[in-house]
């Protein structure tokens, strides 16, 4: 799946969408600032979540970091346990921050 860029995952929220956004930074980063909405699930916390996020498989899945390095390997991952749309934010919390 295509990733997606902080201006259309924003008009999306601005439209009332509510999509699934997982943040893989680590807890001090998303208490620092962090998207409305979104869950927080470091990255290497993830394998051991997976059962949590089962029911997600066959939705859009958008995932975010602080610049799109750790979210594209938590797309990589999830990818590769069956997730079929998984996006991730591009440039991250960063450029979502300056959008």
């Amino acid at each position: 799946m295509a990733d997606i860029t902080p201006t259309e995952l924003k008009q999306r929220q601005a439209a009332g969408e509510k999509p699934t956004i997982i943040d893989v930074r680590e807890t001090w980063e998303n208490e620092e600032a962090r998207i409305d909405g979104s869950r927080n699930i470091p990255l290497n916390e993830l394998p051991g979540k997976l059962d949590e996020l089962e029911d997600l498989k066959d939705q859009e899945v958008i995932v975010h970091c602080k610049s799109g390095g750790r979210s594209a390997s938590a797309k990589a991952f999830l990818t590769q346990q069956g997730f079929g749309n998984v996006r991730n934010l591009l440039g991250g919390m960063q450029a979502y921050q300056q959008t």
